[in-house]
């Protein structure tokens, strides 16, 4: 499991340098005004090693002292970036990256402290808490994100006429799968979507009958009716690899989480509904765990 993760992050990161290395476009796209590109290649070596290759090395071997190495060397590059963010009031593509690189790899060395089970079954209050994490995760992940991409590869402008409909449909759809998900969640979960503050029992109503994962589905969607809306293909590959990220990284670990919390019953319906695709056959209600 992480070391598929470990495996995907020194692809990633190999791929990012070559991407750099061989397209003007994405290498202005990463710069920070008034820090010369010598100073960005200078990062070259220690990301290569630091990260992509002792990656490599973890993904095939089982070290305890590697993860952290690599999350050192994240934690540099984000505090790194931060600061030539703050002076130069540029640069916040590579920023968010390596933020995301930060808490991809904190995820990594700390995936044992990420899931804790809500401390009340109280309907109102864990609605009221899911809403706070709805609208906060979406503010990040489909307004800021987008805009930092559409800002840096200068392509940020007003989605043309002809594309509101379409692109406007597909973000209603999804998101409204999003809402009901969440609702789902908990009212019959006792609990909230968030990890930390997650479900006590298992879901398996409404969207959950049909798919096992459909907020993920909903995320994925919002984020491709988004690069419809703009036209854009760096938010396209954005939520692609969101979608990449989420089935290999995070997918295997919140279900190994599930399986210890639910058993029986959660191997079950993971036996029965699809990751992904819907499932003609409805999984009945009179299977989730109390």
């Amino acid at each position: 499991m992480k070391e598929t993760a470990y495996l995907l992050q020194a692809a990633l990161i190999s791929g990012w340098w070559v991407c750099l290395a061989s397209s003007p476009t994405v290498f202005y796209a990463f710069q920070f005004e008034g820090i010369s590109s010598t100073a960005f290649w200078a990062f070259f070596l220690p990301d290569v090693i630091l990260i992509a290759i002792l990656s490599s090395v973890r993904a095939y071997y089982n070290n305890k002292i590697i993860p952290f190495v690599i999350l050192g060397a994240f934690s540099y590059a984000a505090l790194y970036c931060c600061n030539a963010s703050l002076l130069t009031s540029s640069g916040f593509l590579p920023t968010g990256l390596m933020l995301a690189g930060l808490a991809y790899n904190l995820m990594l060395c700390f995936d044992d402290k990420l899931f804790r089970v809500s401390g009340t079954a109280d309907l109102k209050r864990n609605a009221i808490k899911t809403l706070v994490q709805i609208l906060c995760i979406w503010i990040l992940a489909l307004v800021v994100v987008p805009f930092v991409i559409l800002d840096s590869f200068d392509s940020f402008s007003y989605p043309k006429t002809e594309l509101w409909l379409p692109g406007g449909f597909l973000f209603l759809v999804f998101s409204s799968l999003g809402l009901a998900s969440a609702w789902y969640m908990v009212r019959d979960g006792g609990g909230t979507p968030l990890p930390l503050d997650q479900t006590q029992h298992l879901v398996v109503s409404g969207p959950y009958r049909f798919v096992r994962n459909p907020m993920a589905i909903a995320g994925i969607g919002q984020g491709i009716a988004i690069a419809t809306l703009f036209q854009s293909i760096p938010v396209l590959i954005y939520s692609i690899l969101g979608a990449v990220v989420w089935h290999i990284v995070v997918r295997p670990i919140e279900e190994q989480d599930m399986v210890t919390r639910f058993g029986e019953p959660y191997l079950n319906y993971r036996q029965r509904v699809s990751c992904w695709f819907p499932s003609l056959v409805q999984v009945s209600r009179k299977q989730n765990s109390k």
